[in-house]
């Protein structure tokens, strides 16, 4: 073993991650190297005088601008293709199968079995059609005029040719429940002509979430959930950021999105009132540790008065409790 790779090997072994085969090799090699022997020496050296030091927590305002700034990395980054995964999964479930004929003849018997069973179901539990699950959309004949693309006039005549694009509105109506009506409640939390329509949208969507309505979070970042939390953040009226947060309180026990998202509106939302509200949003989880830390910051540093008193308030509560 050159010096070089015992090195590496002195950093694995340190960690604990050095692989058996490797153990006796770099044991001979040590024994004939005075210079390995110094460096394992002094990294061992330098692990002790760090384990002497304190290990300080980071605090929960870094935590939470992480776990946001990670979400939102995340969120860009582009998924895979549908025949990358579906390649990817089929060369592991072949190799599965190749490895175990006997699973392989199961899975097919399961398989059968299964599949046979899922379909007597669903047509014996298929939906009935509704008048409730119908989307009507109405498409007026006229409509505003957005812009004009083209002008020609026949020569040595008053014929004039105007070519031009409308803006044709249009209306659809049905379910809360049908996907085409909820895609467009989502579309109105961000780009709605009024406050108003964001105002309803959001309050829609709130009511679906508390009745448990298709409100878990998704692996796109596009579903109820996602579109509450950034209105309440991102939102300009404090009326729609205090909705929003009416229907992430079921949540910010259990998402720790959603408790960020919380915890960001109680720091540096402009309204007082939003952030009264979710102070006390926080209360089930009062006793976390970041709830704890931002709730004393606040209640120490924050300029507004009433808020303070509501942080110190929180904390009283949850020190009773405990």
């Amino acid at each position: 073993m050159k010096c070089q790779s015992a090195r590496d090997c002195i950093v694995l072994l340190n960690y604990g991650e050095l692989p058996d085969e490797l153990a006796g090799v770099l044991e001979q090699h040590l024994t004939g190297c005075e210079d390995c022997r110094e460096e394992l020496e002094s990294f061992q050296r330098f692990e002790e005088r760090l384990a002497t030091l304190p290990v300080l927590d980071p605090s929960p305002n870094l935590l939470a601008q992480s776990r946001m700034r990670l979400d939102d990395a995340l969120d860009m980054i582009p998924p895979h293709g549908f025949l990358t995964q579906l390649r990817t999964n089929f060369f592991r479930w072949v190799g599965n199968v190749q490895s175990a004929p006997a699973l392989a003849t199961l899975l097919v018997g399961v398989g059968f079995l299964s599949g046979n069973f899922l379909h007597r179901y669903q047509v014996m539990n298929a939906p009935k059609p509704s008048s409730q699950a119908v989307v009507t959309i109405n498409h007026p004949a006229d409509g505003v005029i957005a812009n004009v693309t083209s002008i020609q006039r026949t020569p040595n005549s008053e014929l004039v040719q105007v070519n031009y694009n409308r803006l044709v509105p249009e209306s659809m109506e049905g379910s809360l429940d049908s996907p085409e009506i909820r895609n467009l409640l989502l579309v109105g939390t961000r780009a709605a002509a009024t406050d108003g329509v964001r105002m309803n949208s959001v309050s829609l969507l709130t009511s679906e979430c508390k009745a448990g309505h298709e409100c878990q979070p998704t692996a796109d970042g596009k579903g109820i959930r996602h579109a509450l939390m950034v209105s309440l953040r991102y939102d300009p009226d404090a009326g729609v950021r205090m909705k929003a947060l009416e229907g992430l309180q079921q949540y910010v026990g259990q998402d720790q999105h959603v408790r960020d998202a919380v915890l960001e509106a109680v720091m540096h939302d402009s309204d007082a009132q939003v952030r009264q509200t979710a102070i006390a949003v926080l209360e089930p989880v009062q006793s976390d540790s970041s709830v704890r830390q931002v709730l004393r910051t606040v209640a120490t540093q924050d300029a507004n008065p009433f808020i303070r008193t509501a942080s110190f308030n929180a904390l009283q509560s949850s020190a009773d409790i405990q």
